[in-house]
C-alpha cells in the first residue's frame, strides 16, 4: 500500500518560514521524481517545486529564491523549505511521487500566511 504523508503545515506570519515534509512508504522512493504542489481556494492546483531521482530541481517562478526542495532517500522523505513567506503562498500543499506514468498523491497539509 502506497502512502505519502505530508506534515509541517500551519499558520505563519508574513516573512516567516516553514518546512514541509512528505514521508513515503510502499514505493521504491529513490527512483521516483517528487514534487510539491499547492492549491489555493478557488484556484487550480499548481506545481511549486520538483526534484528528480537524480536530484535535479525546478521551481515555479513565484517561489524561486524563497523555497528549496530536497530529498533524503535514506528516510524516504522529501522536504520543502519555505522562507520569506507571503500571504499569496497560502494554500493546501500536496506532495506527489512520479515514475513514468505512475503518480501518487498525499492528502495535503494546509499553510496559512497571515498576520
Amino acid at each position: 500500500q502506497v502512502q505519502l504523508v505530508e506534515s509541517g503545515g500551519g499558520l505563519v506570519q508574513p516573512g516567516g518560514s516553514l518546512r514541509l515534509s512528505c514521508a513515503a512508504s510502499g514505493i521504491i522512493f529513490s527512483i521516483y521524481a517528487m514534487g510539491w504542489y499547492r492549491q489555493a481556494p478557488g484556484k487550480q492546483r499548481e506545481l511549486v517545486a520538483a526534484i528528480t531521482s537524480g536530484g535535479s530541481t525546478n521551481y515555479a517562478d513565484s517561489v524561486k529564491g524563497r523555497f528549496t526542495i530536497s530529498r533524503d532517500n535514506a528516510k524516504n522523505t522529501v522536504y520543502l523549505q519555505m522562507n520569506s513567506l507571503k500571504p499569496e503562498d497560502t494554500a493546501v500543499y500536496f506532495c506527489k511521487a512520479n515514475f513514468i506514468t505512475v503518480n501518487y498523491w498525499g492528502q495535503g497539509t494546509p499553510v496559512t500566511v497571515s498576520s
